[in-house]
C-alpha cells in the first residue's frame, strides 16, 4: 500500500504563487510516472502536469509557462510550483502516481485563487 500526501495549498490573490507538494510513503515500491490533477466545482478533473521517473514532463495548455512540476527520487516527493496564479486555476489539486503497487491518489489540497 503506497500513501501519497499533499500540502502547499491555500488562498492566494491573483498573480501570487503557491508551491504544492507530494511525499509518497509506505511498502517498498517504485515510483514510476507522477501527476498533479485538478478539480474545480462542477467540472471534470483535468491533469494539470505530468512527470515520468525520468524527468520528462507535460502539461495542461492553460499552465504552461506559469506551471513547473519536479520530483526527487529518492525522497520519494513531487512538488508543483505555481506562479501567476489566475481565479480560474482555483480547485482542488490531488497527486496521482503509478508505482510498482498500482496507481494511488491523495486526498487533495484546496488552491483559491482570488481575484
Amino acid at each position: 500500500q503506497v500513501q501519497l500526501v499533499e500540502t502547499g495549498g491555500g488562498l492566494v490573490q491573483a498573480g501570487g504563487s503557491l508551491r504544492l507538494s507530494c511525499t509518497a510513503s509506505g511498502s517498498i515500491f517504485i515510483l514510476n510516472e507522477m501527476a498533479w490533477y485538478r478539480q474545480a466545482p462542477d467540472r471534470q478533473r483535468e491533469m494539470v502536469a505530468l512527470i515520468t521517473a525520468g524527468g520528462r514532463t507535460n502539461y495542461l495548455d492553460s499552465v504552461k509557462g506559469r506551471f513547473t512540476i519536479s520530483r526527487d527520487n529518492a525522497k520519494k516527493t513531487m512538488n508543483l510550483q505555481m506562479n501567476s496564479l489566475k481565479p480560474d486555476d482555483t480547485a482542488v489539486y490531488y497527486c496521482n502516481a503509478i508505482t510498482s503497487l498500482g496507481r494511488y491518489w491523495g486526498q487533495g489540497t484546496q488552491v483559491t485563487v482570488s481575484s
